[in-house]
């Protein structure tokens, strides 16, 4: 068994959405999303690069990086901490490639052309929570409260 715990990985894979913390050459952060972050294996999560230059370059530079995975209804997620590599041929893209493409691998079809695939070796992984639980709310609580939340939002916006 991996760094990976079976919970993180439901998480990863139901969620997709992430944030990805780089450094960029001048040591200040850089934060961007990433809508097809999944898990590869027990040790690394893995991200079709659809259109990252800054977090690529960044990788070029320095490979630590951060990733969060939140679970917006629950206000509840991952951390995961680690070392990104930036895969752009040979047989390991091809692979993943394959897995994106099929949706083979456990990993939800993207459909899109990927320029390269950033896999990430997971090194430390922690939950997070938000302190709305401080006040002795359930994930049910929670759920309902953010469930409400975005429905209202939907129906702002349409």
């Amino acid at each position: 068994m991996g760094i990976l715990t079976d919970d993180m990985k439901r998480v990863v894979r139901q969620q997709r959405m992430g944030f990805m913390a780089t450094v960029c050459p001048d040591g200040s952060p850089n934060l961007s999303p990433k809508g097809t972050a999944t898990v590869w294996d027990d040790d690394h999560l893995v991200f079709a690069n659809l259109g990252s230059p800054v977090t690529i370059e960044n990788l070029g530079h320095n490979p630590a990086c951060e990733l969060n995975i939140l679970d917006a209804f629950l206000r509840k997620g991952y951390r995961f901490k680690g070392t990104a590599q930036v895969v752009d041929s040979g047989e390991l893209f091809d692979e993943i490639k394959e897995a994106y493409v099929t949706g083979s691998h456990g990993i939800q079809r993207s459909g899109l052309p990927a320029k390269s695939y950033v896999l990430i070796t997971v090194t430390r992984a922690a939950p997070f929570m938000s302190p709305g639980y401080t006040p002795g709310k359930t994930e049910e609580d929670m759920r309902k409260e953010w469930t409400g939340y975005w429905a209202g939002v939907q129906e702002t916006n349409t």
